[in-house]
């Protein structure tokens, strides 16, 4: 492959990204392709440490600003440190979550609106996925699946209040009726397999179009 892609996974926490980042990865691999898995925040030392940091639910106190601020950091090392040289390189990315979070999170979540995507405009140099595939899951739906998981606990977002989740949610959907070419909505309530297959199709039709 000449020209690297760039898929992003999004949706609310408990939608299933994991599951199906995997799956998508193997298909990859075993057709051959050079895959990068990655994730927001995160994904270099210094990109953990943010994520270390926005993500503490000790910090109740952070400013909204300084959180759109801290996720952007994060993804500026992110971008120059792998993401990059990957597609450089002509290798497929594949990334948990992407600016389309923090448009949802911190843009509709936290009411900070266009200045989310203006910040992100310069942190990203304009880069956007090719493809993007969003697990879409009622907040309550998700909050149920984050319960059922004895082995993790709550992080400084998931303690929000679900007014704050259900404006994620909307936003989400705003961001997906926007770019319908890019954002391909998936509903998360389906069975595993279900979503593999649409994933499959919409990635078959993806790279028929290149």
């Amino acid at each position: 492959m000449k020209q690297g892609v760039f898929i992003s996974f999004e949706g609310p926490d408990g939608a299933g990204k994991s599951t199906q980042i995997r799956l998508l990865q193997s298909l990859l691999e075993e057709r051959g392709m050079q895959v990068l898995l990655t994730r927001e925040p995160g994904g270099t030392r210094i990109s953990e440490a943010v994520r270390a940091l926005i993500l503490d639910k000790t910090f109740t106190e952070m400013d909204p600003m300084a959180e759109a601020l801290l996720y952007a950091a994060a993804r500026a090392q992110l971008l120059a440190e792998r993401i990059r040289p990957a597609l450089a390189a002509g290798q497929v990315v594949i990334c948990d979550r992407y600016v389309d979070s923090s448009l949802a999170y911190q843009g509709y979540g936290r009411g900070l609106g266009h200045a989310v995507a203006e910040l992100n405009a310069i942190a990203t140099g304009g880069l956007s996925p090719d493809l993007t595939f969003l697990l879409m899951l009622p907040p309550e739906a998700a909050d149920e699946r984050l319960r059922s998981r004895p082995d993790t606990s709550p992080d400084r977002l998931e303690l929000e209040a679900m007014s704050f989740r259900r404006r994620v949610y909307e936003g989400y959907l705003a961001l997906a009726a926007a770019e319908p070419e890019r954002i391909c909505l998936l509903d998360a309530g389906d069975s595993i397999e279900a979503l593999q297959s649409r994933i499959r199709s919409r990635l078959e039709e993806f790279f028929h179009e290149r």
